[in-house]
């Protein structure tokens, strides 16, 4: 009498089926996989356990784990390997909670002159400590470990990511304020052939310490084929530096600029004068500007007190001078006329400095505020 198999038989829908296949003719599949498949289809087919180890020349118990594996959870699932407990870990979890907490903790805390850990240290200070506090698994731990738990716990207590707090709690009313002028701004804009506003809206900002940078060498152009860049030499000579007071009006585009050594109050007042003697009496000049000392001084008060109703300070929030637009054309000029410049003093660092003021002025921009005016409203 014929023998008969008491397993289970393996049925193989069609689009598994073709999942196999396409594994048996596999150049690129793992090995395992491979032969697992092979074996599933010969099975499917008819072939028995016997027949199958000796055609693959493998043995008996290899393809009943494998025919079992396919019953049990599937066969599609039955090609990959299932998770194992592995080996012990040598470092309990504990041991590693203890090891990522001191890395929580600044090294001076702890009696050291750094500031912030090496791994190094991390694991000189564990292995010193690591008896007494109950964790002897950590007695020979090497810098390259404190690295991998660190790194799997996500912790860098090597790196510094900065972040800035808020200190005004008028912030967002100060910034509702500043984006409330921009928004009457864009209706001047709209209305301004039927209607001529009698204000005068500028961003204003100083950009100090700009360098007066001289070469000790002449710079060698470019030459095709040769070298595509300009060539120049690493020394440089540093003349001192300068500072741009500028303010954009946000109606025009027009760049009003003064360049100076400093910017204390007294060139603050003398820029104010600048615009008063620019702007027709009637007009109100509205300044949108942050917190320097020079703005609020005694001398900046005195000046205004001079010229009643003639001027309107928008003070952005501490901390929140990126609501100012004139940062947009600071921006713009450090890419454009401040990268790489050379000049052979202040005096001829001022002029080109003036001299680009007068070239955006011929063709001014009307730089417009985008972000968050939704928020803004005018009651």
């Amino acid at each position: 009498m014929p023998f008969r198999s008491q397993k289970q038989a393996v049925v193989l829908p069609p689009e598994v089926r073709k999942t196999l296949e396409a594994l048996r003719r596999s150049r690129t599949e793992a090995r395992h996989r491979v032969e697992r498949a092979m074996i599933l289809l010969a099975y499917a087919d008819g072939g028995t356990v016997s027949a199958i180890s000796r055609r693959m020349r493998t043995n008996r118990p290899k393809v009943e784990r494998c025919i079992n594996k396919a019953l049990q959870i599937g066969v599609l699932p039955s090609l990959s390997d299932l998770p194992r407990p592995g080996k012990t870990p040598a470092i309990p979890a504990e041991a590693k909670a203890w090891l990522v907490s001191l890395a929580c903790q600044k090294p001076k805390d702890l009696g050291y002159a750094q500031e912030m850990w090496t791994t190094s240290l991390l694991a000189r200070h564990v292995k010193a400590h690591c008896e007494t506090s109950g964790h002897p698994s950590l007695r020979r731990l090497s810098r390259g470990t404190v690295s991998k738990i660190l790194t799997k716990s996500e912790v860098r207590p090597h790196k510094i990511r900065y972040y800035l707090e808020r200190r005004d709690p008028e912030f967002e009313a100060k910034m509702a304020q500043v984006l409330c002028v921009y928004r009457e701004v864009e209706i001047f804009r709209r209305t301004r052939d039927a209607v001529s506003p009698l204000v005068a809206v500028l961003s204003y900002d100083e950009k100090p310490g700009i360098q007066a940078i001289a070469n000790t060498a002449c710079d060698l152009p470019p030459v095709p084929g040769s070298h595509p860049e300009i060539s120049r030499d690493h020394e440089y000579v540093r003349h001192g530096t300068l500072s741009l007071m500028a303010g954009i009006d946000l109606l025009n585009g027009r760049i009003h600029g003064q360049v100076a050594e400093r910017h204390r109050s007294r060139e603050f007042v003398a820029f104010l004068k600048v615009l008063h003697e620019q702007y027709p009496p009637a007009v109100r000049i509205r300044l949108i500007l942050d917190n320097h000392s020079a703005h609020i001084s005694k001398e900046t008060r005195t000046y205004l007190a001079t010229v009643p109703n003639r001027f309107e300070f928008i003070f952005t929030p501490k901390h929140g001078s990126w609501l100012n637009l004139i940062e947009s054309f600071f921006s713009k000029m450090t890419r454009t006329l401040l990268r790489g410049i050379r000049v052979s003093s202040k005096t001829e660092l001022k002029q080109r400095i003036e001299r680009y003021l007068a070239e955006v002025n011929e063709a001014p921009v009307v730089f417009r505020w985008t972000y968050r005016m939704e928020e803004s409203s005018i009651a």
